[in-house]
C-alpha cells in the first residue's frame, strides 16, 4: 500500500529548515566574535535571507540618559538611522525594552503606538506591514531590542517568528552586554576625566584670584603656560580688573617664587626720580643723592619686577629700559660700571599702546619686547558670572575685618549688583561691598545700603517717591522673610512679628511667589 503525502507538510519542512540554517548562520557569526560591531550586521542580513524579513534593526538602551539608539540596522537610510531615537516606554521599541517583554503587531497601520520614527514604512495604506520586536536581556537586566517586519499576510505564524527573534536575541545578548559595558565603562571613564582636569585646574588656580567663568578658566590656563618660563609678560586689561593678581600669580607660580616680587607704579613715580627708583644711584649722582642706593631691578634680582602702568613710563626712560630688557644689564644714575641682572619682567596697562606708538608716545621696540606673551583681562561687565563669588567673597573679608554679624546679601541688592555696567571693575566691586557691610545694620545687605549709582542703574526707572521707596523695602523683608522660611508663611510671619494673614495680603499685593522662592532655596 502507498503512503500519502500530506502537501502543508512540504511548506513547513522547508520553513523549519531555514530557521535552522538562520540559528546555524547566526551560531557561526558568533563563534568568530563577541563583538557587537562585527556581528550586528551579519546577524540582521542572515535574518533577511533566511527568514524573509525586513527592515531589521538592533537597538541600545543608553541607561545614562534613558534613550534607546540604533546600533544596527537593515534596510534603513542612514538619515532613516538617524531618525530612529526612542525613549524609555515610547512606541513599541520603547514599551519593549521597559518591560521586558516581547511584542507583535499584525497590522501596524491598526496600531496606534507604532510610531514609525525612522520613516521607513511610508507606503503602509497600500501594503500593509506586521511587526515583531523582543528585548535583548540576561536574567532580569534589558540592554536593548531586536526587531524586523515583512509584508502582512494571513498565513505567516506570527508566534513562530517571535520565538525565533526571541531565540537569536538571546544569542547576541552576551555580546549586546559586553558592548554596553564597553560603552558604559568608556562614558565613565571619560566622565572622570573631566572630573579630574576640573578638580585639577580648580585646584592649581591662583589662590589669590576669584572667578570660575569661561574668561577666566582661559586667563589660568595662559597663566599656567608662562609661569615657568623667562618670558616677558603683557597684562592688558582695564582699570581694576585685577592686573596686579594675575602678575603675582605668575610670579608665585614660576621657578622665581622664591625670590623677590617687586611692584613699580610707573605712573606714580615722577619722571625726574623715576630712573633713580627703577636702577638706583651712586652717592653725589645728583643733588641730596648722600648715599648709593640700589633700584628696583637690583632688588628683584632672581626674582620678578611687576612695572604697572607701563603705558605712563616716561619717553626719556625707555631707552634705558629696552636695554635692561634687550641686554640683561643697566647703569644706576651717574654710575659707569654695568650691572648684571637677572630678573623676569612682567608689564601691565590699561592704555592704547598702539594708539600712543603711532602718535610717538611709546617706542615700537620697546613694545614688542614687552609684548612677548599678552594676556587680556576682560572688564568685570563681561564675566558677570564672576560677580556671585567675588561678591561672597568681599563680604566676609570685610564682615571679619569689621567684626560685623553680616552673612548674605538680599535678593533685590543682588540683582541691583548683577544689572550694573561695573565701570570700575572688581575694584569698585569691592569698594561697594566694604561700603554696604559698615552701613548694614543687620545681617542682610539690602538695597538700600547700595549706593545710588547702583539704584540708578536699574532696568526700570527708580521712582524718587516715598510711597514707592517703602513698598520696595517692604517687598524686599518679605522676600527675604519667605526665603529663609523656606517659602512657610507661619514661619516667615513669626520671623517678621506680625500674622500669616497679614503676610497673606502683602505677599499677593506684591505679587511673590513663595512657591518660587522655597525651590530657589532647596535648589
Amino acid at each position: 500500500m502507498s503512503k500519502t503525502t500530506d502537501p502543508a507538510a512540504a511548506p513547513d519542512a522547508s520553513r523549519e529548515l531555514r530557521r535552522l540554517q538562520l540559528l546555524y548562520d547566526v551560531s557561526e557569526t558568533l563563534s568568530r566574535s563577541m563583538d557587537l560591531r562585527e556581528v550586528a550586521q551579519p546577524v540582521l542580513e542572515a535574518i533577511a535571507d533566511r527568514a524573509g524579513m525586513s527592515h531589521g534593526t538592533l537597538t541600545l538602551l543608553n541607561r545614562q540618559t534613558e534613550e534607546i539608539l540604533i546600533e544596527a540596522a537593515h534596510g534603513l537610510s542612514a538619515e532613516q538611522l538617524r531618525r530612529g531615537r526612542y525613549r524609555v516606554g515610547e512606541g513599541i521599541t520603547g514599551k519593549v525594552v521597559q518591560s521586558g517583554q516581547p511584542a507583535v503587531v499584525r497590522r501596524i497601520s491598526e496600531e496606534p503606538l507604532f510610531l514609525n520614527r525612522t520613516g521607513a514604512r511610508k507606503d503602509i495604506a497600500k501594503k500593509d506591514v506586521s511587526f515583531i520586536c523582543v528585548p535583548i536581556k540576561l536574567g532580569h537586566d534589558v540592554f536593548g531590542a531586536l526587531s524586523a517586519d515583512h509584508l502582512y499576510s494571513d498565513e505567516v505564524n506570527l508566534r513562530e517568528d517571535v520565538r525565533l527573534l526571541g531565540t537569536i536575541a538571546s544569542m547576541i545578548a552576551q555580546a549586546v552586554k559586553t558592548r554596553q559595558a564597553a560603552a558604559e565603562e568608556r562614558q565613565r571613564l571619560e566622565a572622570e576625566n573631566l572630573r579630574l582636569r576640573a578638580e585639577l585646574r580648580q585646584r592649581w588656580q591662583p589662590a589669590n584670584i576669584i572667578g570660575r567663568s569661561n574668561a577666566m578658566q582661559k586667563i589660568y590656563d595662559l597663566i599656567a603656560q608662562v609661569a615657568k618660563s623667562t618670558a616677558t609678560v603683557l597684562i592688558r586689561g582695564e582699570s581694576g580688573t585685577g592686573k596686579e593678581l594675575v602678575a603675582h600669580a605668575i610670579h608665585a607660580s614660576s621657578s622665581r617664587a622664591d625670590g623677590p616680587f617687586i611692584k613699580v607704579n610707573c605712573a606714580a613715580l615722577p619722571e625726574s626720580i623715576l630712573e633713580s627708583e627703577l636702577f638706583g644711584h651712586e652717592k653725589g649722582a645728583f643733588t641730596n643723592a648722600i648715599a648709593e642706593r640700589r633700584g628696583r631691578f637690583e632688588l628683584a634680582n632672581n626674582g620678578t619686577i611687576f612695572l604697572d602702568e607701563i603705558g605712563d613710563f616716561a619717553p626719556a626712560s625707555q631707552i634705558r629700559l629696552l636695554r635692561v630688557l634687550q641686554e640683561r644689564e643697566f647703569e644706576r644714575v651717574g654710575g659707569a660700571a654695568s650691572i648684571k641682572t637677572n630678573v623676569r619682567v612682567i608689564a601691565a596697562t590699561n592704555r592704547d599702546l598702539e594708539s600712543m606708538i603711532r602718535e610717538g608716545k611709546f617706542r615700537e621696540d620697546l613694545y614688542y619686547r614687552l609684548n612677548v606673551f599678552p594676556i587680556f583681562i576682560p572688564p568685570l561687565r563681561q564675566r558677570k558670572t564672576d560677580i556671585p563669588l567675588l561678591m561672597d567673597h568681599f563680604l566676609e573679608k570685610y564682615a571679619a575685618q569689621n567684626h560685623k554679624r553680616v552673612r548674605r546679601i538680599s535678593t533685590p541688592a543682588i540683582d541691583m549688583l548683577m544689572s550694573y555696567h561695573w565701570p570700575g571693575n572688581v575694584r569698585e566691586l569691592e569698594n561697594i561691598i566694604e561700603r554696604a557691610v559698615l552701613v548694614a545694620d543687620d545681617a542682610v545687605i539690602r538695597s538700600i545700603h547700595l549706593p545710588p549709582t547702583l539704584q540708578m542703574a536699574e532696568a526700570k526707572p527708580a521712582s524718587l517717591a516715598l510711597i514707592d521707596r517703602v513698598d520696595e523695602f517692604e517687598r524686599e523683608l518679605l522676600i527675604e522673610a519667605l526665603k529663609s522660611a523656606r517659602g512657610n508663611m507661619a514661619k516667615a510671619a513669626r520671623e517678621l512679628q506680625t500674622t500669616e494673614r497679614i503676610l497673606a495680603y502683602k505677599v499677593h499685593k506684591y505679587a511673590i511667589d513663595r512657591k518660587i522662592l522655597k525651590t530657589e532655596m532647596s535648589a
